[in-house]
């Protein structure tokens, strides 16, 4: 624990900078900020990056450091991350402040925001805004995940009971998929897919309890750190599982941020079995 503040308090100041760049974003994506037309620079190396991003960060990034000092705070953010050595502060924000550039720029609406903020490598506090259902989902360690919407009404969220393989949702990308990945999902006994852009949109089904199971899976690029840093943990304490297949946890700031190898979501009930299936099935694809 902090010093200074503890995590609930952490969380309310986040939650509320998560409703800030909320705004940010949708009044880019609906054509209203002051700064001019949407600018979409696509010689980014992971993708688009747009005004709309650099606007939320910027603006997430001021309103943290002025909370959370940087000499305790470390802040490993999507748009201002160089090199390769981790973090060195124990404590560090990792920060995504539009997952789904391109469904933003395409206007499906499925963008999320996620900050979450790290303690030696695990989420401890975690906010995923999703604008244009103007809701933000938000975690602390072992205090469980709520759901505030604009309004300001906030209600207690749990994943779905769905305990049998054959009953559960799979949620994925319209796009994104190569061969390797979509033969894994055809292979996986599931009842039935939804789909949803970015991974923050993903998990916010898994706690409606539209959807049971979300899978990353790398191929020539993997997902990074503020892909999953804030879903994960919102996801966790809703009672669902994110673990690699192995059914290792997850560690943030490692240096190299990218995720490699196969990562598992799901509400938690056949997380083990679909962890073991996953491997089993890309074993013999990968032997064929």
């Amino acid at each position: 624990m902090t010093q200074t503040k503890k995590l609930e308090e952490i969380e309310a100041i986040a939650r509320s900078v998560g409703w800030g760049a909320s705004k940010i974003l949708r009044s880019y994506y609906r054509g209203e900020a002051n700064q001019g037309d949407l600018e979409v620079n696509e010689n980014k190396k992971d993708g688009p990056v747009t005004a709309a991003d650099l606007a939320a960060n910027s603006y997430i990034l001021e309103k943290l450091q002025a909370a959370f000092p940087e000499d305790t705070f470390g802040y490993l953010s999507e748009e201002t991350h160089k090199g390769t050595d981790p973090i060195p502060q124990d404590w560090v924000w990792i920060i995504d402040p539009l997952d789904g550039t391109r469904d933003f720029i395409d206007k499906t609406g499925e963008y999320a925001l996620h900050i979450a903020l790290a303690y030696q490598g695990r989420p401890v506090v975690a906010i995923v805004a999703i604008p244009e259902a103007e809701k933000v989902y938000f975690a602390s360690k072992n205090h469980g995940t709520f759901v505030e919407t604009a309004d300001g009404k906030i209600t207690p969220i749990k994943v779905s009971e769905r305990h049998q393989m054959g009953d559960l949702f799979l949620v994925v990308s319209r796009t994104h998929r190569d061969a390797r990945f979509q033969a894994l999902i055809d292979a996986l006994p599931l009842k039935d897919r939804n789909y949803m852009g970015s991974v923050g949109g993903k998990i916010s089904t898994i706690l409606e309890q539209k959807s049971d199971v979300y899978i990353s899976l790398s191929g020539k690029s993997a997902a990074k750190d503020w892909d999953f840093a804030a879903p994960e943990l919102i996801l966790t304490e809703a009672g669902g599982k994110f673990t690699h297949f192995n059914g290792d946890p997850l560690i943030y700031n490692r240096g190299d941020v990218r995720q490699w190898g196969g990562l598992m979501a799901s509400n938690g009930h056949c997380h083990q079995t679909l962890c073991q299936q996953a491997t089993e099935i890309l074993a013999k694809i990968d032997a064929n």
